[in-house]
């Protein structure tokens, strides 16, 4: 299957269950008042509490001058501080537990389509497939983020190595000191971009195997690794997939931007452009899953790697 096969197949999945799109919209509008209960109450009272009105400058020069002196506030209102701390991190346990919760199930729809062309978008079987996946899915993006960690403190490293090679060149010329800057700063970025390129592309292909092949959370990564090493051309294929949502974005902030500079009615505008914009990133960003999954189902786990078969083909 070539990649130009697995983008046009993501589309026709994506285009069947297009109520994915909505069911993502949907989570957007529950994390929105999610924060507003979690959250802005909570922070509301506090600020009346304080004394603070957000409605001018003067607002804003309180909020600095509280920050300057943190530890008179911390002792007389801990409590306080101790509910807003708490509300926050429920309202991030919730949004993270709502995301797996719906990631997983777009990624069993998408997958069951691909099983079986005739099958039909319907809200029970994206429940049931979510509810089968949480906890794997759970797993798997619990692992995935330790690795983006541990590897964020390997680049870490790798930087504060380079400023020190650096410091110590300049000491001695400064024209070594710009070209070993320059250089090791271009590897520091290229390996960067390398990394975080091969790191979603095991995630996206690791989802695959765990739907696919039902393996837990550990075992799909390392089956998604080696499916990138046996089969390069995924990472291709995720690339450009990732290339084209990055420029996709690039013009809808290009286009949204005017909106902001009309005065009063502006961001009442842009609001409706916002969530357009959204629903596209959506269904672009499950257009990726979609192609992907196509092209690791039909070279991993049929085998056939030039074309899909004629159900597929046949999707509207």
């Amino acid at each position: 299957m070539s990649s130009l096969e697995a983008i046009k197949d993501g589309f026709r999945v994506v285009h069947r269950n297009w109520q994915l799109v909505l069911v993502h919209l949907c989570m957007v509008i529950i994390n929105f008042f999610g924060f507003f209960i979690f959250v802005g109450i909570p922070l509301a009272v506090a600020l009346i509490i304080f004394g603070i009105d957000l409605t001018g400058i003067k607002g804003i020069k309180d909020i600095f001058d509280l920050l300057r002196n943190p530890s008179e506030i911390i002792s007389r209102y801990l409590g306080l501080i101790i509910i807003i701390v708490v509300s926050f991190l429920i309202y991030v346990l919730l949004v993270a537990t709502l995301g797996i919760y719906v990631l997983g199930g777009s990624v069993a729809i998408i997958g069951r389509s691909l099983r079986d062309a005739a099958l039909k978008f319907s809200m029970h079987a994206f429940f049931s497939e979510a509810r089968r996946l949480f906890m794997r899915m759970l797993g798997f993006t619990a692992a995935i983020g330790l690795i983006l960690i541990s590897l964020t403190f390997v680049l870490g490293v790798l930087g504060g190595g380079i400023a020190a090679i650096v410091s110590l060149a300049k000491s001695q010329d400064s024209t070594l000191a710009l070209f070993l800057g320059v250089f090791f700063s271009l590897v520091l970025i290229l390996i960067a971009i390398t990394l975080i390129l091969v790191i979603l592309s095991t995630t996206i292909y690791g989802a695959a195997a765990l739907f696919f092949k039902g393996t837990g959370p550990v075992k799909s990564i390392r089956e998604a690794l080696r499916y990138l090493s046996i089969c390069p051309n995924a990472l291709w294929l995720y690339t450009i997939l990732f290339a084209g949502y990055l420029i996709a974005n690039f013009f809808l902030i290009f286009l949204g931007y005017p909106f902001r500079l009309i005065p009063v009615i502006g961001p009442i505008i842009s609001f409706p452009y916002q969530l357009m914009s959204y629903a596209l990133q959506t269904y672009l960003g499950l257009v990726i899953i979609g192609a992907t999954f196509t092209y690791y189902y039909f070279t991993e786990i049929l085998g056939e790697p030039q074309t899909p078969p004629n159900s597929l083909k046949a999707i509207p």
